[in-house]
């Protein structure tokens, strides 16, 4: 966390803390169901996180389905939305991500908006991983191609997400 730290669309004197979503929180308007607030506000850009690949390797017990996580894996990379957002909503995205069940942690990563690197930026990986992907429902996967699309990831991207969906449903 860095006390400095600005969203470029608010001007602010709290404390704040940059966080990479590439799942279901891509979307503003999901996040903000679980912020209590409005989340396009705190939106930094397109983010690209080198050295990991998505997958579905968490079953949710809220949505019965799975749910995006990121692997390492030296030769991907992740696209996502980097936000700035204020330290009272960390307890939140705890909260969203099921971290006192043992279901996603915290992790800190390096990610480039742009040519501007952020080191040390906040995004939450599975904590017990499946050996193989599970589907996401259709709910879920609507909220993060949502996500991808209004946040305005690569086209590419994009469509090789959408694809990956496609080919676990199928």
């Amino acid at each position: 966390m860095v006390d400095s730290l600005k969203s470029p669309q608010i001007q602010t004197s709290e404390p704040m803390f940059y966080y990479f979503a590439y799942g279901s929180c891509m979307c503003p308007v999901d996040l903000k169901r679980s912020l209590g607030e409005a989340a396009h506000l705190y939106v930094v850009g397109v983010a690209r996180l080198s050295g990991y690949k998505l997958g579905f390797y968490y079953r949710s017990p809220h949505r019965g389905c799975g749910c995006l996580d990121i692997v390492k894996d030296e030769n991907s990379y992740v696209e996502g939305v980097l936000y700035c957002l204020p330290l009272r909503l960390s307890d939140r995205l705890d909260v969203r991500e099921d971290v006192s069940m043992g279901g996603y942690q915290q992790e800190l990563v390096t990610v480039k908006v742009d040519q501007v690197i952020y080191p040390k930026v906040r995004t939450y990986s599975v904590v017990n991983k499946l050996s193989r992907e599970l589907a996401p429902n259709d709910w879920y996967s609507t909220v993060v191609l949502r996500g991808a699309s209004t946040c305005g990831l690569t086209e590419q991207y994009f469509w090789k997400l959408f694809y990956h969906i496609y080919q676990l449903q199928s």
